[in-house]
């Protein structure tokens, strides 16, 4: 698959992601819906790696970004799955919006990718500023709110650093590889919360609705998304590859305005704005600075 192909795969899945979170969590319980996605995702892409004879690298180096991958994916999934409890799909994918910024950090820490420069530090307050508006909004909305977004904030940190660990490790193996590997490090993680949180308990009655959001979460979520996200990480740099969320939160916001009747206060949209409009300083300030200097 081409890099643009890929890129706009990537998009479309983490969309719609939040929303069958929001679903299948809500009815099924949020570790059950978590587990239950990640046995899924690991049985197919064990059988895709069998069928298409994908070699499965167990090399020191491979090892290790399983095991970075696996435990950076069980933190953001488990904290992302719980916080869905109480906000909504919509602020899910915003927040996720902030991982270029974070990402960024710590590629200038640890890749040396690009220095700090001054666009991209305007483009972390604004992502900042939108980030206390998106938190003031929400405040409106219940007490839980605002554990909700705490939780969801840490797990996107846990999802930056992991994605700025994966590019230093530098591992080769092919991204299904990666992808199974990942999955088998966190699935027993996974299984563990779901016996801790709800002593193994398996929900009857489960609706059509929520029932095709984990199958989509096992199927694209888990195996076709992560798949091509690993392979984005491969060919291209980390800072690039987050901003997939620049489009993801407000293709995300409408997604669960329009199919879930969420609550999207002005206060939200100007935090987005505010979100986005960092995302784009961090990303292309530099370029009408130069711009701008020319013209002088």
């Amino acid at each position: 698959m081409s890099l643009p192909a890929a890129f706009v795969s990537v998009i479309l899945i983490w969309s719609t992601t939040p929303l069958a979170i929001k679903w299948s969590a809500l009815e099924a319980g949020f570790s059950f819906a978590v587990f239950s996605r990640m046995v899924i995702g690991t049985a197919l892409c064990a059988a895709l790696l069998v069928s298409l004879r994908v070699r499965f690298p167990l090399h020191r180096q491979a090892r290790l970004a399983y095991v970075v991958s696996g435990t950076s994916m069980f933190g953001a999934m488990a904290l992302s799955y719980w916080a869905a409890q109480f906000i909504s799909s919509g602020m899910i994918s915003v927040l996720f919006g902030l991982t270029p910024l974070i990402t960024s950090l710590g590629a200038a820490m640890w890749l040396s990718e690009e220095a700090l420069s001054p666009n991209k530090l305007a483009g972390i307050v604004f992502g900042l500023l939108g980030l206390v508006m998106v938190f003031y909004g929400n405040l409106h909305l219940g007490s839980g709110a605002a554990i909700g977004l705490a939780a969801l904030l840490l797990a996107v940190a846990l999802q930056s650093l992991g994605l700025v660990w994966l590019k230093r490790i530098g591992d080769d193996s092919p991204p299904l590889a990666t992808t199974l590997g990942s999955l088998l490090v966190a699935l027993p993680l996974f299984f563990a919360e779901w016996m801790y949180a709800e002593g193994g308990h398996v929900p009857n009655g489960l609706s059509l609705r929520a029932i095709a959001a984990i199958l989509y979460l096992g199927v694209l979520g888990s195996v076709l998304g992560f798949a091509l996200y690993y392979y984005l990480i491969k060919h291209m740099d980390a800072g690039r590859i987050a901003l997939i969320t620049l489009v993801t939160p407000v293709l995300a916001l409408l997604l669960g305005h329009g199919l879930n009747d969420e609550v999207v206060l002005p206060q939200v949209w100007l935090g987005t704005a505010s979100i986005l409009l960092g995302l784009c300083l961090h990303r292309w300030g530099g370029r009408l600075g130069l711009s701008f200097k020319r013209i002088g």
